[in-house]
């Protein structure tokens, strides 16, 4: 373990040549699975010394980074700024603006990066790896294969141009990095109570990708095939504002996770909590439901789903 006064780092192998990977969870802290997949790298990775020491090159896991947040139980810590928002930061900031500049330097220090989310409390996503439309074609191509590399059922380009998040960061800094998204909401709590294994997807995924980069030996297993989608629009990726709450109320949802919609597809309906009277939630585009709010209650606004549609643009 490394010190930092902001968040545990633990670093594992260096002892022979090969890339350096840096793999975080925690940067919401209401998304318990990542981080209890990273506790369960560096569990067996502290167990097993011997495989640490043959790591060809360098892992870096940082198992929960905003502690203000998850301290908390919420999506943002303690000055209500998120860290996905506010990515570099500052040294001389907020917590959370702090929390963001040392998670920068860590970023902009290695050759590969992934950064694992869920849903959080109130979303959940159909297991993904993401990856923004980097516009240097090499990094794009190494951002495509670390993202079928870890092996979930779909991946997800989208806009290169969003900042202040951690894929800001790693794409200013040439650094190849994807994002991991794997349910939330109620699925997650149950998961996370009961606790999960090495077989978990999250844990294995992250092996995956160090296997693909060779930090590992390969192993033989049964290799899927996954979805590629890819949105070049300007906001495409921004999943807090798709489909946003027309009222504050009782949430409904009428499709399912991975569903595919036409647009004019009901979503959802709302109803509010003086009246029986209802309003519908229409989809205004097509494709496939990634995102879905997994919650009874709803904010006037609230993001309500997420629908990833092929788009190519002019």
């Amino acid at each position: 373990m490394s010190d930092s006064p902001i968040f545990p780092i633990f670093r594992f192998g260096g002892k022979k040549e090969g890339p350096a990977l840096l793999i975080s969870a925690g940067v919401h802290g209401d998304e318990y699975l990542p981080m209890l997949a990273v506790q369960n790298l560096i569990r067996h990775f502290e167990n097993n010394p011997d495989e640490a020491d043959s790591i060809n090159g360098t892992l870096t896991l940082i198992p929960v980074v905003n502690g203000s947040a998850f301290a908390l139980g919420n999506r943002c810590g303690e000055d209500d700024k998120d860290l996905a928002r506010t990515c570099p930061g500052a040294d001389d900031g907020t917590i959370t603006e702090q929390v963001a500049a040392a998670l920068s330097r860590e970023i902009e220090a290695v050759d590969f990066y992934v950064d694992v989310h869920t849903g959080g409390t109130e979303l959940s996503v159909f297991p993904l790896a993401g990856y923004v439309l980097h516009s240097d074609e090499k990094i794009l191509e190494q951002q495509r294969n670390l993202a079928r590399a870890f092996q979930l059922p779909f991946c997800w380009g989208t806009s290169g141009k969003l900042e202040g998040r951690s894929l800001s960061v790693a794409r200013d800094a040439n650094v190849p990095a994807i994002y991991i998204e794997y349910y939330g909401s109620h699925r997650e709590a149950s998961e996370a109570t009961v606790g999960i294994g090495m077989d978990h997807p999250l844990v294995h995924g992250c092996l995956n990708v160090m296997r693909h980069l060779n930090l590992l030996p390969e192993e033989e297993s049964t290799r899927i095939s996954p979805e590629f989608v890819e949105d070049t629009r300007h906001d495409s990726g921004h999943m807090q504002i798709c489909h946003p709450a027309p009222a504050t109320g009782f949430y409904r949802a009428r499709v399912k996770l991975g569903q595919r919609v036409g647009i004019g597809a009901l979503l959802a309906r709302i109803t509010s909590p003086g009246s029986l009277e209802s309003i519908e939630v229409l989809a205004n585009r097509a494709g496939k439901v990634i995102v879905l709010r997994d919650y009874p209650r709803i904010n006037k606004d609230d993001a309500i789903a997420v629908i990833a549609e092929r788009y190519s643009g002019p």
